[in-house]
């Protein structure tokens, strides 16, 4: 999986992990898939479909966490074989890692459970690739040890990913010296941007987000050589169940790419 991925190396590109923050339905999924598979493909992007099937860290116990586990895994294989694209979702459970592992290749750890013992070895054990978050209270070096978990479970398809560091009580920022740090570790690190642009804990109970910031955060990771980025989008960001106040409108996810295919070329004539 990761090789197939690094073959981004040859043209000099980074890859993609883009989809819906959560699974909605096959009608919406199918969409925003087709649409970055087009844009993905003209542009010699390598696409991997991000979708939650469940969304387990909610600030309240009514916020919306998903349609069905099984509804939701089936229609990430149907996006798929559909596209004939790989597809990441997150596991936050032991018991959950062998069953997404039928229906996905990215097995992905969410930033605040990276230190789980056993649910790092339970997505090192379904053979998977696992990409593990790096949490919002760890330093890029302490990642070596998250990862050395999945590989000491014989697992070496490992990547990871930064979404930003907490800053205060509602805030996040990018170290971006975090990305080469994590390179030297010796795995591909990808920048999850939409994320990094949250503000938790918001006093309503519902996270708050910067998506103004998301092609600066975007265009710097590409400058400094990022091997991928993390991006959720939406149709429509302000009727989104999850995380809508920080995702990427569809529409603009063409004009983004563009851009940052074109930053990444200047990169590397440098």
């Amino acid at each position: 999986m990761i090789s197939n991925l690094l073959k981004h190396t040859e043209s000099g590109n980074f890859f993609i992990f883009a989809g819906p923050c959560v699974i909605e339905g096959e009608d919406m999924a199918l969409r925003i898939a087709e649409h970055i598979k087009n844009v993905s493909d003209r542009l010699k992007i390598p696409f991997v479909f991000k979708g939650s099937y469940r969304k387990a860290n909610r600030s309240k116990v009514d916020s919306f966490t998903g349609i069905g586990d099984e509804k939701a895994l089936k229609i990430l294989a149907k996006v798929r074989a559909d596209f004939e694209v790989p597809v990441v979702t997150d596991i936050h459970e032991v018991d959950e890692a062998a069953m997404a592992a039928e229906y996905v290749d990215v097995l992905q750890i969410p930033a605040f459970l990276c230190r789980q013992t056993d649910l790092l070895v339970a997505a090192a054990k379904t053979g998977k690739c696992v990409n593990i978050k790096k949490g919002q209270f760890l330093s890029p070096e302490s990642m070596k040890f998250a990862a050395q978990k999945v590989i000491d479970s014989g697992n070496d398809q490992v990547l990871l990913t930064d979404r930003g560091t907490f800053f205060g009580y509602q805030d996040l920022i990018v170290d971006y010296r975090g990305i080469p740090t994590m390179q030297g570790l010796g795995f591909p690190v990808i920048l999850d941007v939409t994320h990094s642009l949250q503000q938790p804990n918001q006093a309503s109970g519902v996270s708050g987000g910067n998506p103004q910031m998301i092609e600066t955060l975007a265009r710097a990771g590409v400058a400094v050589g990022v091997d991928g980025l993390f991006l959720e989008t939406h149709p429509d960001p302000s009727h989104a169940k999850s995380d809508g106040s920080n995702m990427l409108r569809l529409d603009m996810f063409e004009s983004l790419m563009e851009k940052l295919v074109r930053i990444r070329a200047v990169v590397n004539d440098l």
